[in-house]
C-alpha cells in the first residue's frame, strides 16, 4: 500500500484544513490501522479497497468490543481520507461515500457551580495560573487556542481577544475587567521572565523556566485545582461552564455559539439541556424540603 498519498493527505489536512497535530495524529493512526489490515488480506493497492472492505474492516472493529467513539472516529477518518483519495483522482469511485456513521447518545458535559469557580479564584493563584483559568472561563478558550495567543491577538484597550479556533476559523472574543486585569498582571511577570532569558517571542504564555506553556501543562494545573474543590475537571470543562453560565444568565443561544466558535448550533444547544436538568434539579430540591 502507498503510504506516500497518506503522507499527502495528512499534510493536506494539516496545511489546508488547519487541523490540530492531535487530530492529525488520530488520522494517521487510524489510517495506518486500516492499511495494515488491507495488507492482511492482500489488498496492495489503493485502487482495489471496495466498499465490502470497508464495511468487513468496521464489522471486525464493533467485534473487537471497541469504544463506540472511537470507531465513530475512525469512519471519519476513512471517509475523510477516501474523499480527498477520490477528489484528487487517485481513485474513481469512492468507496466510503456512503459509510454510515452510528449515531451516538449525547452526553451532557460536565459543569462548575458559581460556587466552584468562586472557590477557584480564591485559591493560591500565581498571575500565570490566574490568567489561565480567566482565560478558560471568561472567554471560554479551547485549551490548544489558549496555549498558541499571541502578543497581538490581545486587544487589551478595547477588551477583546482574536482567536483561531478550528480550521484556523477566527472569532472575536470580549473580556471583562477582571480578566483585563489579570492580563496586566501576568504580563509584568512575563516581561521579567523575557528579561531573565533574553527570549524574542510573540507567545502569550512563557513559564518560569523560559519555555512555552504546553497543553499538558495546563491539563495537569487545571486537574490540581479540581483536586482542590474534589471534583474531577479538565480544562474543557471549564468552557463548558463559560457556555452554561452565559446561558442561565438569559444569554442568547447564537451569541453563545459565536462565542464559542460553533460551526453548528446544534451543538451549542447542548448547553440548553444542562440548564434545564439544572432547574430541575433544584425545584424537586426545593419541593423535598418543604
Amino acid at each position: 500500500m502507498d503510504i506516500q498519498l497518506l503522507s499527502e493527505y495528512l499534510e493536506f489536512a494539516e496545511v489546508e484544513k488547519g487541523l490540530s497535530l492531535n487530530t492529525i495524529n488520530a488520522y494517521r493512526r487510524d489510517l495506518i490501522s486500516f492499511l495494515n489490515y488491507c495488507s492482511d488480506k492482500n489488498i496492495e493497492n489503493i485502487y482495489d479497497i471496495s466498499r465490502n472492505t470497508l464495511n468487513t474492516y468496521i464489522m471486525n472493529l464493533r467485534g473487537d468490543n471497541l469504544n463506540p467513539r472511537s470507531i465513530v472516529r475512525k469512519i471519519a477518518s476513512l471517509r475523510g481520507f477516501f474523499r480527498w483519495l477520490s477528489g484528487n483522482e487517485y481513485i474513481k469511485n469512492n468507496p466510503a461515500a456512503f459509510l454510515e456513521q452510528p449515531k451516538l447518545p449525547k452526553r451532557l458535559p460536565k459543569v462548575m457551580t458559581v460556587q466552584e469557580i468562586k472557590e477557584i479564584f480564591h485559591s493560591d493563584l500565581n498571575t500565570e495560573q490566574n490568567l489561565i483559568v480567566e482565560l478558560l472561563y471568561d472567554c471560554g478558550l479551547r485549551v490548544s487556542e489558549l496555549v498558541n495567543l499571541k502578543i497581538s491577538d490581545i486587544d487589551i484597550k478595547s477588551k477583546y481577544i482574536q482567536c483561531f479556533g478550528k480550521g484556523l476559523k477566527e472569532r472575536i472574543i470580549p473580556f471583562g475587567n477582571k480578566a483585563k486585569d489579570a492580563i496586566n498582571k501576568y504580563l509584568n511577570t512575563r516581561n521579567t521572565i523575557i528579561t531573565k532569558y533574553g527570549l524574542n517571542t510573540k507567545k502569550l504564555f512563557i513559564k518560569n523556566n523560559g519555555k512555552f506553556l504546553t497543553r499538558q501543562d495546563v491539563y495537569n494545573f487545571i486537574r490540581k485545582l479540581g483536586e482542590k474543590i474534589h471534583k474531577h475537571i479538565s480544562p474543557h470543562t471549564l468552557r463548558h461552564t463559560f457556555a452554561t453560565h452565559l446561558l442561565e444568565n438569559g444569554a442568547d443561544l447564537r451569541v453563545v455559539q459565536e462565542l464559542l466558535g460553533h460551526s453548528d448550533v446544534s451543538t451549542t444547544q447542548l448547553y440548553t439541556h444542562i440548564t434545564k436538568k439544572r432547574l430541575k434539579e433544584v425545584y424537586f430540591a426545593i419541593n423535598n424540603k418543604s
